[in-house]
C-alpha cells in the first residue's frame, strides 16, 4: 500500500501526539468520516488504492480537502470491452 500512496501522491496527515498542535505526521490511512465527507465510501476508496484506517474516528479538514482534490483529478475509468470488440481484435 505504501507504493500506491506514493504514486498517487495521496497520503493522510494526523496530529502528532504530545507535540505542538500544528505539528503533523503521516497517517496509516483516511478515516471513514473523512471518506464520507469527501463523497467516497470504503469500497470506492479501496478500489482507488487509498489506504483506510478503520481505528481512527477523527475527521481532519485537511484530509477531506486532499480527498476532494484527488476525487476531482482522478482519471476516469475505462469502459469495459464488449464481446464483439474483443473478438475483432484477435
Amino acid at each position: 500500500m505504501k507504493k500506491i500512496r506514493q504514486t498517487l501522491n495521496v497520503a493522510p496527515k494526523v496530529l502528532r501526539r504530545g507535540a505542538i498542535p500544528t505539528s503533523r505526521r503521516g497517517g496509516r490511512g483516511f478515516s471513514r468520516g473523512e471518506l464520507t465527507e469527501a463523497g467516497l465510501n470504503v469500497a470506492d476508496a479501496m478500489q482507488l488504492g487509498l489506504s483506510i484506517d478503520v481505528r481512527r474516528s477523527s475527521v481532519h479538514q485537511w484530509n477531506v480537502d486532499v480527498l476532494k482534490d484527488f476525487k476531482a483529478k482522478k482519471p476516469k475509468g475505462t469502459r469495459k470491452m464488449k464481446k464483439e470488440d474483443k473478438l475483432e481484435k484477435h
